[in-house]
């Protein structure tokens, strides 16, 4: 069957910065955090030693081009621009990103452009991070800066790339600096973070740009075991928690309802201030990214919860392996494709259909050196894993979802937070020790299917 997608779509992938770049003037929370503790980074390997775009972006560029990409999202560093967060701009910095917008569209490829990336500038935690409103203001400075610098070519803004993944893993299940464990920051932290992309999406408007501005979640669809009503509470609650509790301000500008009252009944609600409310409403998005890599099984609880045990979401659900699963063992997820059709469905029928696009998907597969055939690495799996993941797309697309692009994660195999480069996911392999690039065989069946704008799939 050939799977032919609308006119227009985009065709690309999706980087980051503080994964690519390599080292700035600026440090960030990585940065200091690697310092402190090396040994929680995959053989020692830190935020330093990326793929080298600082001094490869021109070469780089051409490979997307070459991997017939119309379209790249990547993001600005605000250390690198800003480094201590809040005082002079970096010349150096607008020089680089200015480089690297006016080559993308030199080469017909349009950027889309990130503000933050998990890259918090150090002195900004230094003073509390996303705990303290003071960063929020000087992030709406930093987002408000770089409309005026770039603004003129770029018109696709993101505010936030996965905003729920700097909560889990820095203030509910230590996997990101500053390691802490505690509901209430952790929900203080999200909040700050929904008023942070409403002043950037205010000042946005007030600036009157062109284009268009949004912000990339990860949603993962919560699965409950069965249709029991407490499997069935489990699920929900995981859904607020995880999804919604940011779903909700950026399309509907609001909270949900049951979340404010379960956290309110908990004494877990963050505190507001006056004008909160407006401001969130002002938030709303013009475009939606939609990061998907897995979805969540629920349960509910099979034990009691220990009533000295500090709050924390599982007090409300259990994780459930599902019989049978997919799975991809290196990385520990399952994988299930129609759950990117789920979420569209989801969007088209709870959420009025917003534009969005599919932002991230992808597979990291450890030790690929094993698969060279020829001097190539032959990845058909990832081949397999995208076009399973295309069909359901296409299905809800044909069903009327309002998706306008796949970005794969990732152009090239990058630098990923504490797993380092255990785990490879791009369309081009990456020699560290030479910094050489090599398209795999998944960029050449990929840079086919944008050239063909579809695929013949059984």
């Amino acid at each position: 069957m050939y799977y032919s997608f609308p006119d227009n779509f985009w065709w690309g992938s999706a980087s980051s910065a503080l994964q690519t770049e390599g080292a700035r003037e600026g440090e960030t929370t990585w940065d200091h955090w690697f310092s402190r503790e090396p040994n929680r980074f995959h053989n020692g390997v830190g935020p330093q030693q990326t793929s080298t775009f600082y001094e490869h972006w021109k070469t780089d560029i051409a490979l997307l081009k070459q991997l017939n990409h119309n379209s790249f999202r990547t993001s600005i560093s605000w250390a690198r621009l800003i480094p201590d967060g809040i005082g002079e701009v970096n010349p150096q910095a607008v020089t680089f990103y200015n480089q690297v917008i006016d080559e993308l569209l030199a080469q017909g490829i349009t950027p889309f452009i990130n503000l933050f990336h998990f890259d918090m500038p150090m002195a900004m935690q230094e003073i509390g991070g996303w705990e303290n409103r003071e960063v929020v203001a000087a992030y709406a400075r930093y987002a408000q800066i770089c409309f005026e610098l770039f603004g003129d070519r770029v018109n696709h803004w993101f505010t936030f790339n996965e905003p729920i993944v700097p909560v889990e893993g820095g203030y509910l299940y230590d996997f990101h600096y500053p390691n802490v464990v505690d509901f209430r920051r952790a929900a203080t932290v999200a909040y700050h973070t929904v008023l942070a992309h409403a002043e950037a999406v205010r000042a946005f408007r007030a600036g009157n740009h062109a284009g268009e501005i949004g912000i990339v979640l990860n949603l993962t669809p919560s699965y409950p075991r069965s249709q029991n009503p407490a499997d069935l509470k489990a699920a929900h609650i995981a859904d607020l928690m995880f999804n919604r509790s940011f779903l909700d301000p950026v399309l509907k500008g609001e909270y949900p309802q049951d979340l404010v009252a379960l956290l309110k009944s908990y004494d877990q609600l963050p505190a507001c201030q006056p004008g909160d409310s407006e401001l969130i409403a002002q938030g709303k998005i013009d475009l939606l990214g939609i990061n998907y890599y897995q979805p969540r099984r629920v349960k509910c609880r099979d034990s009691a919860v220990n009533p000295d045990a500090p709050f924390m979401p599982e007090w409300f659900f259990d994780s459930y392996e599902m019989p049978g699963r997919k799975m991809n063992p290196y990385r520990g997820w399952e994988i299930y494709e129609p759950g990117i059709y789920d979420i569209l469905v989801n969007l088209r029928d709870n959420y009025a259909n917003p534009r969005c696009f599919i932002s991230e998907n992808g597979m990291g597969v450890e030790n690929e050196q094993r698969f060279i055939e020829n001097g190539q690495i032959n990845d058909q799996y990832r081949i397999d894993f995208i076009s399973e993941h295309l069909k359901w797309l296409h299905k809800g697309i044909s069903e009327g979802c309002n998706c306008l692009g796949y970005h794969m994660w990732t152009f090239i195999d990058n630098w990923s937070w504490c797993n380092a480069y255990k785990n490879r996911y791009g369309f081009v392999q990456l020699d560290l020790a030479t910094q050489q690039r090599t398209i795999k065989k998944s960029g050449e069946w990929f840079a086919a299917t944008a050239q063909n704008n579809g695929f013949t799939r059984e």
